[in-house]
């Protein structure tokens, strides 16, 4: 049985995965100390923490579909490297800027701009790579 390596792929799932962790951590931290079982009990940060857990939740598995299947089209290692390493950087902008911080738009737009810049570019390399 042949095996399938997907370094990057794997990298880049491990990190967001312990991104997803402890923005969940931080969600079940404010939960307990605001005795609330669900939503936000109309506090300010708890719903930005559970939006910073959430948009991670959201936009990571189209990244990470992406990643893989520039890696098993055979696409340029650095090439995907940098993809990934964007993204990953403006997921850590983006969740540090919504889930500590009370307001830091400076660092949330620029880690939304990575992340849609990770998701822009990897779509378009892999159809590139489809089409050559």
């Amino acid at each position: 049985m042949d095996t399938i390596s997907l370094p990057i792929a794997t990298l880049l799932t491990c990190g967001l995965a312990f991104l997803l962790l402890t923005l969940s951590w931080t969600v079940i931290k404010g939960r307990r100390s605001l005795s609330l079982s669900t939503g936000d009990g109309g506090d300010s940060t708890m719903e930005r923490r559970i939006r910073a857990q959430g948009n991670l939740a959201e936009y990571a598995p189209i990244f990470i579909i992406l990643v893989a299947l520039a890696e098993l089209q055979g696409g340029n290692t650095v090439v995907v490297s940098i993809f990934a390493l964007v993204f990953f950087v403006g997921r850590l902008a983006h969740g540090y800027a919504f889930a500590f911080t009370e307001k830091n738009m400076q660092l949330r737009v620029r880690g939304m701009i990575a992340t849609l810049f990770g998701i822009s570019a990897a779509s378009l390399y892999n159809l590139a790579l489809l089409i050559t």
